[in-house]
């Protein structure tokens, strides 16, 4: 797919744009010349982290998703554009602070999506596509009641696509499920042309260092072990490039009311990820030989954690094109490198000090 020629001059809006997807996102935008609108959250002190770069080339417009003023002021800037596109992004996706902060989990991810969604229709907006964020957390685990509805590959594991029962395991996992559903009722209801997106575990450059590859980079560029929880789930890790390709796939070549799934395409057990990480690191001179320790306080609630995810995305490939292109390990190398290179950006936001 020929992402400049359909970007060029397009107005695009973006929630969550100065997180961690999102700012790439942006990064694509600007380059391809989009007319780009970010929604970031209003602060005190009016910083943008990760899209500063980029203050010249587009839009801010500052507010709060959970306040419908706000984002029907914001969402008011694409009236009279109806070729424009919108990528709701913004949420609070951390699992692990979902048990911590619920109500804000379940405040930003459903009402936050309705403020959207509603604004569009209260503003009567023409749009082209509306592109909301799902999680491949909301699977969960196979339920032995619906095993007959889930594909399986040769060696056992369970192969998640469009068709597959979902089963969430987290508030957060819960609450991007809620999202997906709203955005497809709108579809439904007012004919607004939304589609679900269902990225598997993203890593790269920017992303928070709570998350599983940023807590291991971190704390082996900075002491001698890894302290980290249940390394045993497997993951379908998709680097953030090709996450951000697809959602740009999905809203350019999806069909609307319909939902897409994609990642890697293979999965990896936490256990070899964080070997394949310190392996690399290693190799790349960062750090020597960091000892892994596991801490019971690092894992997950009861029996919440989910115990594989692996992708099928034939569906995005046949339909548009769309294929994973960074392999694990130059992924890997190409986020080591960003936090070897960023300590400050992310130094005052670990959880293991």
């Amino acid at each position: 797919m020929d992402l400049s020629s359909k970007l060029a001059e397009r107005t695009v809006f973006v929630t969550g744009a100065d997180g961690f997807v999102g700012s790439h996102l942006v990064d694509t935008l600007v380059e391809y010349d989009a007319n780009v609108h970010v929604f970031v959250r209003a602060t005190s002190s009016g910083e943008l982290n990760n899209i500063r770069h980029h203050s010249e080339n587009v839009t801010v417009h500052r507010g709060d998703l959970r306040d419908k003023h706000s984002v029907e002021r914001a969402l008011s800037a694409l009236e009279g554009h109806s070729d424009s596109l919108i990528f709701h992004l913004a949420a609070q996706a951390h699992v692990g602070e979902s048990w911590e902060r619920p109500y804000e989990t379940v405040d930003s991810n459903v009402v936050g999506t309705l403020n959207l969604l509603q604004s569009v229709v209260d503003l009567d907006l023409d749009i082209a596509k509306f592109d909301t964020a799902g999680t491949s957390e909301e699977y969960g685990n196979v339920r032995d009641e619906v095993r007959d509805h889930h594909d399986f590959v040769d060696d056992g594991r369970v192969l998640l696509s469009e068709r597959s029962p979902v089963n969430p395991t987290s508030i957060y996992a819960t609450s991007k499920l809620a999202a997906d559903f709203l955005t497809m009722n709108y579809y439904d209801a007012y004919d607004v042309p939304t589609v679900t997106t269902r990225m598997f575990n993203n890593y790269g450059p920017r992303q928070n260092p709570r998350y599983i590859t940023g807590t291991i980079i971190s704390q082996a560029l900075k002491r001698d072990h890894v302290e980290l929880g249940n390394l045993t789930p497997k993951r379908d890790m998709c680097y953030v490039e090709d996450g951000v390709r697809g959602h740009l796939h999905v809203a350019l070549g999806g069909n609307p009311g319909e939902q897409y799934v994609y990642g890697y395409g293979e999965n990896i057990s936490m256990q070899e990820w964080t070997d394949t990480i310190l392996r690399v690191g290693t190799e790349e001179g960062y750090w020597g030989d960091p000892e892994i320790v596991q801490d019971e306080d690092r894992y997950r609630p009861g029996d919440s954690d989910v115990e594989e995810l692996l992708v099928g995305h034939e569906k995005l490939t046949k339909e548009t094109g769309w294929e994973p292109e960074v392999g694990w390990e130059e992924g890997i190398r190409r986020t080591i490198e960003w936090y070897a290179e960023h300590e400050h950006r992310w130094i005052g936001r670990v959880d293991w000090r």
